[in-house]
């Protein structure tokens, strides 16, 4: 079994040697470990710094493109390499290393193929109380979307096996972690978590400028991914919004216009029509992503074709 440890790294030349040192060199059933950085357009010394720490393979992006494009580059790769597993962690050191064989277990044991680390956060002291409630609340809004039990969907630190890592596609343009868990979740991938301990912080969060502009950024990837993989639910919802509406105001036109006196009570009818019209669209709609959406899993066939292929002749 090869494993290979994947860090997105961006202008971390004083935290990557530290967290290259706490990497494990020997793991119980894995024959080989290899480590790989991908450097996202940094303008330290983080590629030098790797070199110097005997990173095995550095991939550079010319430009900074972000965190989920940087993961989807590093899976690439990592099959490309031969892994069977692929381990991603942080370059700033977050998560304790030692923990990487029990967060490859369930893989090696064969009962699940992605398994996410379970950090403490209410046991994390540079968490404020505010970001501690509202990953609870995010993580369970995903529960509820992917049908999964994971208590800590914005964790980094996630083992994906071979198999897993062929079929996900990041299509996110902000973070992966999420959208990793849904889609585990539609397309039927075991998917599991373990406790893992974390380290004390060495630099502030870069993922998002404020904790607002996370929550929008996080439901704004929900929103797509709940878009995507069920299109004709999420439609039918959405108009069974307008179409109550216009029902209950219809039933108040009906008894108004069954009453005593000439009033037509036009405003009311012409209500009732544009929110009944309204709702038709969403179903409408719903039915036609729900093509698209049989034509994209047709397409995502094809796709881990071409990877099996592709990949296959590369190593």
């Amino acid at each position: 079994m090869k494993l290979i440890i994947q860090i997105p790294a961006f202008n971390e030349e004083k935290t990557l040697p530290l967290t290259l040192s706490q990497l494990p060199t020997q793991i119980n059933g894995i024959k080989t470990i290899e480590t790989l950085v991908i450097d996202d357009g940094s303008t330290d010394n983080t590629v030098n710094v790797a070199h110097q720490n005997g990173v095995n393979h550095i991939v550079q992006l010319h430009h900074n493109q972000g965190l989920a494009a940087v993961f989807r580059t590093g899976l690439e790769t990592c099959l490309k390499l031969g892994a069977d597993i692929i381990v991603n962690t942080d370059a700033d050191n977050q998560y304790c290393a030692q923990d990487i064989e029990k967060l490859i277990q369930p893989i090696l044991n064969r009962t699940h193929d992605i398994v996410i680390g379970e950090r403490p956060i209410f046991k994390t002291p540079h968490f404020s109380f505010l970001k501690k409630i509202l990953q609870r609340l995010g993580s369970s809004v995903v529960q509820k979307i992917s049908n999964t039990s994971i208590p800590d969907a914005p964790s980094g630190f996630r083992a994906i096996s071979r198999k897993a890592a062929f079929k996900i596609n990041i299509f996110s343009n902000y973070t992966y972690t999420l959208e990793m868990i849904i889609q585990a979740g539609k397309k039927g991938i075991s998917i599991t978590s373990v406790p893992v301990r974390t380290n004390k912080e060495e630099r502030p969060s870069r993922l998002f400028k404020s904790m607002y502009s996370y929550i929008y950024k996080s439901l704004l990837t929900m929103f797509r991914i709940l878009n995507t993989y069920q299109p004709l639910s999420f439609f039918i919802k959405l108009g069974l919004i307008p179409f109550t509406l216009g029902c209950i105001i219809g039933i108040r036109w009906i008894i108004l216009f069954m009453g005593k006196g000439n009033a037509l009570h036009i405003p009311s009818l012409i209500l009732t029509s544009i929110l009944i019209l309204i709702s038709f669209l969403f179903f409408s709609l719903g039915l036609l992503a729900d093509l698209i959406s049989v034509n994209r899993k047709l397409l995502e066939d094809i796709q881990l074709r071409l990877k099996h292929l592709t990949i296959s002749k590369d190593t």
